[in-house]
């Protein structure tokens, strides 16, 4: 399944910072970095549940937002980027 994640974390306190660092690296983790705070992740449903898990024990939901897509297979194949984009490479292995 193909996936796009987008955040918002607060982070005008310290803690809030630490907990942007900690979604970025979740998501790092599992997808390709395609903006600041937008990742596309190619996964299984097993792997998605574990990812809606980690990410819900970060955030803070009174003050942080997470959005998850779930897209057609193929989608990012026919994403049309402009400007300075990323291409990642979604049929190789991810590298961590």
């Amino acid at each position: 399944m193909e996936l796009l994640i987008t955040y918002d974390v607060e982070t005008v306190t310290p803690e809030g910072q630490r907990r942007l660092r900690q979604v970025a690296k979740v998501c790092e983790g599992i997808g390709y970095r395609v903006q600041k705070s937008v990742f596309e992740v190619v996964c299984d449903p097993s792997q998605r549940l574990k990812l809606e898990a980690n990410l819900r024990d970060i955030i803070n939901p009174d003050a942080d937002s997470i959005r998850i897509y779930q897209l057609d297979r193929g989608t990012f194949g026919q994403a049309r980027h402009l400007g300075a984009a990323v291409e990642p490479p979604h049929q190789g292995p991810l590298i961590v």
